[in-house]
């Protein structure tokens, strides 16, 4: 897939105007977004990443539109695991409603540019070092194993490394009810908390990035495909948030239907290094790939609504990757 650096300049020149527009809609009026906004909204980054599709599609030729759209679905279904995040931390530091579209447009932003640079550094190992395929093999079927061991399990969000040292170097502000980031009290220049709220979404991203790049991987090869699929499933995050808040108590598997996406992708991968070492052994096709996470994603949120339907005190959980203080604790007693 030949990428020209003209085609490059206005894939990047697209996006950054799109959240642009989205920071300077949410800076500019300030306010509760409601569930029709985030609806329309929400449709409207849809269309977008679809056409976006389309054009690719018809431009490089259908292979790679495929592996697009099956990129775009695995990072949009990784995604959602953010948002049960997003949610805790908004909570946790107590971030007012009308303030929350800035807060999670900026730390969208933050995670477009981190994971740009891992793409670009797990492409340039990809390209030089094949048993790469291996090792992010085997680092989705680990991590697939962890999400599915702390499946019923929150994230604890003030003991991440990144929070408490964020806290223990910069002087915090209490107040956040005018949406800024810094302060000054008393002549010092502080951060708010909105501030260490926006470090721990860009952190916790970091994290999700780890099994989301490898993931995306696993059905393509071409960095431009990678890119674009994580680009277009962030975009539409900001209002997926405010859409699917109210659901996601409901979404009871959605931590195991992960980790089976994630487990079927690293295997993919591993058969893929393999194939490069014996020809006999096979692939897994791009559209086999679409299909089987599709249907673990239908099955997933199926199965989820029916559960919280008989069990309304069934609760969705985001997973974990280590056993949480709480978890620990209930173990030993």
């Amino acid at each position: 897939m030949e990428v020209t650096a003209f085609e490059w300049a206005v894939t990047i020149g697209v996006i950054l105007a799109l959240f642009a527009f989205d920071l300077a809609w949410g800076a500019l009026r300030p306010h509760a977004v409601g569930f029709r906004e985030a609806g329309l909204w929400s449709v409207f980054y849809i269309a977008v990443a679809v056409v976006f599709g389309f054009v690719l599609a018809s431009h490089w030729g259908w292979g790679f539109g495929g592996e697009y759209f099956a990129g775009y679905i695995v990072e949009k279904s990784l995604s959602v695991d953010n948002l049960f995040v997003f949610v805790i931390i908004m909570t946790t530091f107590a971030v007012p409603r009308e303030h929350q579209h800035k807060l999670l447009t900026f730390g969208i932003l933050a995670a477009l540019v981190l994971r740009a640079i891992f793409i670009a550094l797990g492409a340039a190992l990809l390209s030089m070092f094949s048993f790469m395929f291996l090792l992010f093999g085997l680092l989705l079927i680990w991590t697939a194993v962890q999400l599915f061991r702390h499946r019923d399990e929150d994230p604890d969000v003030e003991n991440n490394l990144l929070i408490k040292t964020a806290r223990r170097v910069l002087p915090v502000a209490d107040d956040v009810s005018d949406g800024r980031m810094f302060a000054r009290v008393d002549g010092r220049r502080m951060v708010t908390p909105l501030f260490v709220a926006f470090i721990a979404i860009a952190g916790c991203d970091l994290l999700f990035a780890l099994d989301s790049i490898p993931a995306v991987f696993g059905v393509t090869e071409e960095p431009y495909i990678v890119f674009v699929a994580n680009a277009f499933a962030l975009l539409g995050l900001r209002a997926l948030f405010f859409l699917v808040t109210g659901l996601l108590d409901r979404l009871v598997y959605l931590s195991t239907g992960l980790a089976i996406i994630l487990a079927f992708i690293g295997v993919k991968l591993i058969l893929h290094w393999a194939h490069g070492l014996n020809d006999a052994i096979p692939v897994i096709s791009t559209p086999l790939s679409l299909t089987v996470i599709i249907g673990i994603l239908v099955v997933t949120t199926v199965a989820s609504l029916v559960k919280s339907s008989r069990d309304p005190s069934a609760k969705a959980h985001p997973g974990s990757l280590r056993a949480t203080p709480s978890a620990r604790r209930e173990d030993e007693a």
